[in-house]
């Protein structure tokens, strides 16, 4: 039976309520730069000369696309963005963004500042989940080496189990705050290490409740088989499975790899057989909510939508705690707000650290919605159309 979706898109009144009309034409202008793959190129070529040479570009840099896409550079100064989402019903998850760290005295400060957004989360309806990628507590290099089954040094053992121990610190932390906590996933040639601990976490912590979610990546063809796997363990151990579904962040990465070390490509062939993992994954996880909570974490219209229609054929209460759905901070408003007004469970990823060392982040933003076919075009075409609409109220 069809069931005729109780929410739509294309309202950018809603979407967009909460931006000043400065803060609008700055969008206006970021989305153009980067809906042009020719300037988007120079421009973060721009950006790359200008940091190797030192040139004083920071404050360029932190009012347009870190104000955009960035919460602040601390966690206190997210709080501006964090209460203005709240009033409009949707969530923000802090994302402590500051990548390369390679010292075991750099993994600590990230675990501790992980914890410091449990510290901000804890008494915070508006802070839902806490987040965080094992990478930024241990070397990916070891990862690497555990996932081949390379023999380890007494030293790596060490820094592996270390690698353990801050997981369960942030895991442990996340259950005697009753927080949810998301562990992001990575490429497929560090991920079963990071499987194996996030699992062992929901075992430990999931008894009661979803505390712990793992991350599944549905471009790779062997996802959907995984998520299943992980309900019949969850099952047969009798905890709660924490599923954030997303479509993946590594393609061109993983597709080079593959192709240079001569194994088969992981990459689901097309965007259509991705799409088609999604939407199935979704349709398992609602099957069995009893046991499954998930995160939808998508910009993918139709993907949204089905699952509101899913939960109507469940019978599901649009605020079911056990739904919730995920953009990024400064992209895809409309799906964000426009469910949010509806009652759905919604938060908004919201990355933050000092400018310097979160423009990886921001050069892989530009990178993606660059490549991702529409995206960009499509923001822009939602920007301006509410641009046009202010103009004529």
């Amino acid at each position: 039976m069809e069931v005729e979706p109780k929410v739509h898109f294309d309202d950018t009144e809603i979407a967009f309520s909460y931006k000043s009309d400065s803060e609008l034409k700055k969008a206006n202008f970021i989305f153009t730069l980067v809906n042009n793959p020719i300037i988007s190129g120079l421009a973060t070529s721009a950006v790359k000369v200008g940091l190797f040479l030192r040139l004083p570009i920071r404050g360029i840099i932190k009012k347009t696309v870190f104000d955009h896409f960035c919460g602040g550079e601390t966690i206190d100064k997210c709080k501006v963005i964090v209460d203005k989402l709240g009033r409009y019903h949707v969530g923000c998850i802090l994302d402590y963004s500051v990548e390369g760290e390679k010292t075991e005295e750099g993994f600590d400060r990230t675990a501790n500042e992980i914890l410091q957004t449990f510290e901000a989360s804890k008494d915070d309806n508006s802070l839902p989940f806490c987040v965080f990628k094992v990478t930024g507590l241990g070397s990916s290099e070891l990862l690497e080496k555990v996932q081949s089954k390379v023999a380890l040094t007494d030293e790596e053992q060490k820094a592996y189990q270390r690698i353990h121990d801050r997981v369960d610190s942030i895991c442990a932390k996340a259950f005697e705050y009753k927080e949810q906590v998301l562990i992001d996933a990575e490429e497929t040639w560090i991920q079963e290490p990071i499987d194996q601990m996030t699992y062992e976490m929901m075992r430990k912590y999931n008894q009661q409740a979803p505390v712990v979610f793992n991350t599944y990546q549905m471009y790779r063809v062997d996802t959907l088989t995984n998520l299943k796997n992980a309900f019949h363990d969850a099952a047969m151990h009798n905890y709660y499975l924490g599923v954030k579904m997303v479509r993946g962040a590594y393609m061109e990465k993983e597709r080079e790899r593959a192709e240079k070390m001569g194994y088969p490509d992981p990459i689901q062939p097309n965007k259509e057989a991705t799409d088609e993992a999604f939407n199935k994954g979704l349709a398992f996880c609602i099957d069995n909510k009893q046991r499954i909570s998930l995160m939808c974490g998508s910009h993918n219209e139709y993907s949204n939508r089905y699952l509101t229609v899913l939960m109507e054929k469940h019978g599901m209460k649009n605020n079911d705690s056990r739904v919730w759905f995920a953009q990024l901070y400064g992209m895809s408003d409309t799906i964000s707000f426009n469910l949010a007004k509806e009652g759905y469970n919604v938060a908004k990823y919201v990355p933050y650290g000092p400018v310097e060392s979160v423009i990886p982040y921001l050069l892989r933003r530009a990178d993606e919605n660059t490549s991702v076919a529409g995206q960009s075009s499509r923001e822009l075409m939602l920007i301006r159309k509410e641009i046009k609409r202010r103009k004529s109220a």
